[in-house]
């Protein structure tokens, strides 16, 4: 816990994270650069999938419609976090000589896309009116 609330402080002061180790390729760090803004469009992509739930699927059971949004929402939420942190925590890791860390996250929000597509894939052969 200590650990991630380093790494909070470290997301608003990059300038910290240049003071450890050395500067590694800037391929790598630019590499990194990419991967927290392919997080970063998922993330924008469950919160627009989460908006279009509550706002296209008016005919959609109130405590349906609200929880798929909200699995989607909160999906995106999450998302958006992992990415700036594994973000820095991944430069901070090329700049000691460090492995990268390993995440369980990718497999997470797998298995919550899945679980919400599974459930609309029920609703929609059920039928939502209600």
């Amino acid at each position: 816990m200590i650990a991630f609330v380093r790494n909070v402080r470290l997301w608003f002061a990059p300038e910290e994270v240049r003071e450890e180790g050395s500067t590694p390729d800037y391929r790598f760090s630019l590499a990194n650069e990419r991967t927290f803004l392919a997080w970063m469009r998922t993330a924008l992509a469950l919160i627009g999938g989460g908006f279009a739930v509550d706002q296209f699927l008016p005919d959609l059971r109130w405590a349906y419609r609200v929880g798929l949004a909200l699995a989607l929402l909160g999906a995106g939420a999450l998302c958006s976090l992992r990415a700036v942190n594994h973000w820095m925590t991944c430069e901070r890791a090329m700049r000691r000589g460090e492995d990268l860390p390993a995440s369980r996250f990718p497999a997470v929000l797998s298995v919550v896309v899945t679980v919400v597509a599974l459930v609309m894939a029920v609703v929609v052969l059920v039928g939502w009116k209600g």
